[in-house]
């Protein structure tokens, strides 16, 4: 009875022990849980992502000091603006640094009055570059980069100047290209200026409008024409009959209309004028004409007389004074007759001043991925050049057999040509996309012969793709200081 007792106190004892250790467990657990979402909640509320922005300090010294012009120890007024600024910002321009430091009067002023000669300083451009002291970026419109590039100049503010020159670089396009020219060429923007001539010299002939021919300067449509590099669509009399459009727009600005409508309206004024010439006398060569003859100085006239076409169109519009052309026509005849005569087989040396003065420019615009084949007209002294375009090749052909006849081309074992091939891709803004060149080559083609010069990866073609050669068929002419004695056979 003892025993049984003893066992059965223990069994209680035992289930007892057992249920306050179950009670304790769940205890525990009941802990731990509760302690694991308290480390969950602080854990959420420490890494959820504030709505309330604090103030940087960099906005709080542009709003409180600038804007609010509190502890201001100095006024500067211009322009009918007064700003009341502090002068340990304004020494960050090189323009009040030197006025503070130095022995100017204005060193020991509260109040100045500066004198703004830049005309393209306005009082917006101003409140721009004073609050550019106070703050770590500036917006700039383009709008409104040449009156802060202006502002910025004369306060010598590099910083913001470098701003607006990268502004101007991204955001060149038909409407602005002239005047960030301009502006870069009196701001001493050399990078700018070059960015303008590189955007100008590519889409003056591949994207023509009626308002850049209207904007462009004589300046600098010289320094277009001139260029090698200018991206010449079809061929030289398309850069003549582009002049003539811009001429005849430089003379009557009020003109509007519709490019369609601009070259038989250009026609029409200079057929008017013609009337009213002396006879034998050309327009360049009367008062309102000259000022555009260094312009016209630079066409590659030998490549525009070499199709019966547009020399006939010349010498009908007399625009081009008639010693010009009787010079080139007699240039081009001696040529001939050293490429029938003499044998000349071509360049035979890259010579970069040959192929960049005096090389046919001519160009091609592919529309879409395909098959092509063209070639440029006007004679080519004997070289009928096919080009192809396939299979992402560029292939030039020596064409000699499939010709109507046996004179119309040289028939010599080889003949050699001095090129420059161009592609490019532009965006709706006319900046280039892609290119890809060639660089002066010399190519040596047998009869018929056939020659892959240039291959293309997918990066260089996107369509529309534009094409752009420089071309030299025949050698340079090489002056002598006496004429040539022929033997006389009697002697």
């Amino acid at each position: 009875m003892g025993s049984l007792s003893s066992r059965l106190l223990w069994q209680e004892s035992k289930q007892k022990t057992v249920g306050s250790c179950e009670h304790r467990k769940r205890k525990r657990s009941l802990e731990c849980q509760c302690e694991s979402e308290t480390d969950d909640e602080l854990e959420n509320l420490l890494n959820t992502p504030r709505r309330k922005k604090l103030k940087s300090t960099s906005k709080y010294i542009y709003q409180t000091l600038f804007l609010n012009g509190e502890n201001s120890d100095i006024k500067i007024c211009a322009l009918g603006q007064e700003w009341s600024l502090h002068k340990i910002y304004l020494c960050q321009s090189g323009y009040f640094s030197s006025m503070f430091c130095g022995s100017w009067r204005e060193s020991s002023m509260n109040v100045i009055e500066l004198e703004i000669p830049d005309h393209n300083i306005d009082a917006e451009a101003l409140q721009v570059a004073f609050g550019s002291l106070y703050r770590d970026d500036v917006l700039i419109k383009p709008s409104r980069v040449i009156a802060i590039l202006a502002a910025a100049c004369m306060l010598q503010l590099d910083g913001l100047i470098q701003q607006c020159g990268e502004t101007m670089k991204e955001t060149i396009s038909v409407q602005t290209v002239c005047g960030y020219s301009s502006a870069a060429g009196i701001y001493g923007l050399d990078s700018v200026k070059k960015k303008c001539l590189e955007w100008l010299l590519n889409n003056l002939m591949t994207h023509q409008s009626v308002d850049l021919f209207k904007e462009l300067s004589i300046s600098m449509m010289e320094q277009l024409i001139s260029s090698p590099d200018l991206l010449v669509m079809q061929v030289e009399m398309d850069v003549y009959t582009a002049l003539k459009k811009w001429m005849f727009l430089q003379l009557v600005p009020s003109w509007n209309g519709s490019l369609k409508q601009l070259l038989p309206e250009a026609d029409a004024w200079f057929s008017k004028r013609r009337k009213e010439i002396e006879e034998n006398g050309t327009f360049l060569e009367c008062e309102q004409g000259s000022p555009f003859m260094p312009v016209f100085r630079h066409l590659r006239l030998q490549y525009i007389i070499s199709d019966l076409a547009s020399a006939r169109i010349v010498e009908r519009d007399c625009l081009i004074p008639s010693e010009w052309l009787s010079s080139i026509y007699k240039q081009q005849w001696f040529t001939m007759l050293r490429a029938e005569q003499d044998n000349d087989m071509g360049p035979q040396e890259i010579n970069k001043d040959d192929l960049e003065n005096s090389s046919m420019r001519c160009g091609r615009k592919l529309t879409k991925d395909g098959d092509y084949c063209w070639r440029w007209t006007g004679f080519n002294f004997g070289f009928d050049l096919l080009v192809t375009y396939t299979n992402r090749y560029i292939i030039f052909k020596r064409n000699t057999l499939n010709q109507p006849c046996s004179c119309s081309v040289s028939l010599q074992p080889h003949r050699n040509i001095a090129f420059r091939l161009r592609l490019a891709s532009f965006d709706n803004d006319g900046k280039v996309i892609c290119s890809k060149t060639s660089g002066y080559q010399i190519l040596s083609l047998e009869k018929d012969q056939e020659q892959v010069v240039m291959n293309l990866d997918s990066r260089h073609l996107l369509f529309p793709l534009y094409i752009c050669c420089n071309f030299l068929y025949t050698s340079p002419e090489r002056r002598t200081d006496a004429p040539a004695r022929q033997d006389n056979p009697e002697n």
